[in-house]
Formats: structure tokens, sequence, C-alpha cells
């Protein structure tokens, strides 16, 4: 079976953390003009339905995203048309006539609702830990900052019901983190 035809795995599996960087590591990001290009091939991609991005953050020489590819894209294809359509749009529209992108990313598939929160904070505690901000929220860059130009978490990572996580001091303590990590995303937005 050749690689074409080698069926996806279940969408409920097809969570990943993604990390790819600049060329050179070139802090390219800085520019408002490259970072507003970058989040409008998110939204187009969205809008389009090939993928999910449900979280995201653009540093200066690299990227985070956590995404979900449509059934029928693999994470190969989803990151084709963000990397890919990115550097064609920036040739054309903004005269970006230098290389942008390293070669390939770096991929995680997310499995369980804690891994899913861990690289939730780790994507929007990215700029604060760099020292780039002090809150997460103010990183202009961030689905922390742009909460609308984000899809919510799989259902599968969503805090349950109270009554199904245990009763205890400590359950309530992790489930109201945990919501409050989600709470921005329940209310799902159209894309822009």
């Amino acid at each position: 079976m050749s690689l074409a035809t080698m069926p996806l795995a279940p969408q409920e599996t097809r969570t990943f953390f993604v990390s790819f960087t600049t060329w050179d590591r070139r802090s390219i990001l800085q520019s408002n003009s490259l970072c507003e290009l970058l989040l409008d091939v998110l939204r187009d991609n969205r809008s389009k339905q090939r993928m999910e991005i449900h979280e995201f953050v653009f540093m200066p020489d690299h990227v985070h995203l956590i995404v979900t590819p449509a059934p029928l894209v693999s994470l190969e294809k989803a990151m084709q048309f963000i990397k890919g359509g990115f550097s064609f749009r920036a040739k054309r529209e903004l005269n970006f006539n230098r290389n942008v992108w390293q070669k390939g990313y770096n991929e995680h598939r997310i499995k369980e609702a804690l891994e899913y929160e861990q690289h939730v904070e780790y994507v929007w505690m990215n700029p604060v830990k760099a020292g780039i901000v002090t809150r997460a929220e103010d990183f202009v860059s961030s689905s922390a900052h742009l909460t609308s130009s984000v899809d919510p978490a799989p259902a599968q990572f969503r805090p349950r019901s109270r009554g199904a996580v245990g009763t205890g001091r400590a359950a309530k303590a992790a489930r109201e983190q945990v919501a409050s990590i989600f709470r921005r995303t329940e209310v799902r937005l159209p894309p822009t």
C-alpha cells in the first residue's frame, strides 16, 4: 500500500502540536505585515475547512500550533497549505523574495485532555517565557490574545461534566483550571 492510499488515523486521534521555524531562524515574524498575512493564511484554511486551528503563537523566528487537519487532509498536506501558502502569498503580496521557512516541522500527536491542556499552556506562555510580554494575552500574535481566531478544543479534550472526574477538593480545582482554559472556546465563531 502506497502512502497516497494509506488510510488516515481516526479523526479523534488527529490533533497535533506542531512547531516550525523561519529560514536560518531569522526574526521575520516581528513584522506586523508578515504576522497579519500568516494569520490570514490560517483563517483562509479554516474557512476552506481544511483544518481546525485550536491555538497558535507566532514568535519572531518560529511558530507553534495546535491543529486538527480535516478528515481527508493529512498533517503533511495541512502544513503545506500553511507554510507553502504563506510563502507564496508573501512573495506575491508583500514582495518578500527570500526563503521563509526551514524545511520540515516538528509534530506531536496529542492523545489526552491533560496533554492538550499542557500544550495550550506552552503555546500561551511561550512569549512570556521569552521575556517579550509579562501576560500571555498581551502578545498580539497569539491565540491567547486573538481568541476569535481559533476553533474550540476537540470534543475529546474538553472538560467533562462535573460528576465525571471525582468530587474532592483537588478534583474540583483541576476541573476549574481546565475549564478556565476552554471557557473562551465554548462559543464557535465563524472564520473571518
